[in-house]
């Protein structure tokens, strides 16, 4: 049994009793921004947390809707090794799934050294100003927040990365790609230090708005019903593809039916024609939406120790011990 799936079944035991994760002595919460989010005036979200488990012994699965009060939940290392990853789940623009694409996956990444901050993000289609840059806001400002408050976490300002999965993988790929886009007014002086990460790992992302291979879902939430064609571009991360991007890790299973493999090959063939240092990793198995609970037992629950190799070789973080 490989290390990683000795921390896997170690917090799935822990998880499964029901523990109120996040709420261990390393974990801590803050919001995003220093006060209201910005661009609410018109929002109607009204933020709550939906447990979706079928029963009390069954593994956490909490979801966030209409989230008002964008946050970051730390995940703190005993042992800290400077590299750290802003994580954003997925939930396809509609909610934001906390447990399955966050919490489980921070820890098991905290467990390895990594300091992991998990983002809940605002939605797009619930009457903010920016509209479908509204998670880009939050993004930024959570890259910029937490290289601003590196040396308070034990973390390298210059080992500082995304990892999203679903679209929460489009909301990583956003930030990626287009970090530099002034997407809201400067609030502090946070907002003076850089946005871009790193380095970026993807996990089955939302990449295109293009038919015939994007997720229906997620592009209506972020565009509607009927965008046009150049907002079709504007959010298709193989358009958006950059010679100056950081280091790229995607990962995707070859029957996912829900958001097509080929949202990884096209993101993946336009960053290797601007010539960024990119990994593409497709599994034949795993559907959409493994994660770690759904990986077990199958060749994709690889994933993680693929991704800490790659880590690992890119620079962002010592051997594994």
């Amino acid at each position: 049994m490989t290390p990683v799936s000795k921390l896997l079944l170690a917090a799935f035991a822990v998880l499964t009793l029901g523990a109120a994760s996040p709420a261990g002595p390393h974990t801590q919460q803050f919001p995003i921004w220093p006060g209201a989010a910005p661009g609410g005036e018109h929002a109607t979200a009204k933020e709550e947390v939906i447990e979706r488990r079928k029963s009390p012994d069954a593994l956490r699965d909490r979801i966030v809707r209409g989230v008002v009060t964008p946050t970051l939940v730390v995940f703190r290392p005993d042992r800290p090794n400077g590299a750290a990853i802003l994580m954003a789940p997925g939930g396809g623009y509609a909610w934001v799934v906390m447990d399955k694409e966050g919490y489980e996956a921070a820890e098991l990444f905290a467990a390895r050294g990594v300091t992991v901050f998990v983002m809940s993000y605002r939605l797009p289609h619930e009457g903010w100003a920016a509209g479908p840059d509204v998670a880009l806001q939050d993004s930024q400002r959570a890259l910029r927040l937490i290289r601003g408050r590196a040396a308070e976490f034990g973390i390298d300002p210059r080992r500082l990365g995304v990892m999203g999965f679903s679209a929460g993988g489009h909301v990583a790929g956003e930030l990626t790609l287009a970090w530099d886009k002034r997407v809201y007014v400067p609030v502090d002086a946070t907002d003076t230090l850089s946005a871009r990460p790193d380095f970026s790992v993807l996990m089955y992302p939302v990449g295109t708005m293009k038919p015939p291979f994007a997720h229906a879902r997620s592009r209506k939430s972020l565009l509607g019903g009927s965008p046009s064609a150049q907002q079709l571009a504007a959010y298709s991360l193989e358009d958006q593809a950059r010679p100056d991007a950081p280091p790229v890790l995607i990962v995707h299973a070859a029957d996912d039916d829900s958001v097509p493999v080929e949202n990884a090959l096209a993101l993946f063939d336009a960053l290797r024609a601007k010539k960024v240092p990119a990994e593409l990793h497709v599994f034949e198995e795993g559907g959409h939406g493994f994660g770690l609970r759904f990986a077990v037992g199958k060749p994709v629950a690889a994933w993680p120790e693929i991704t800490l190799k790659w880590m690992e070789r890119k620079g962002f973080m010592s051997a594994a011990r």
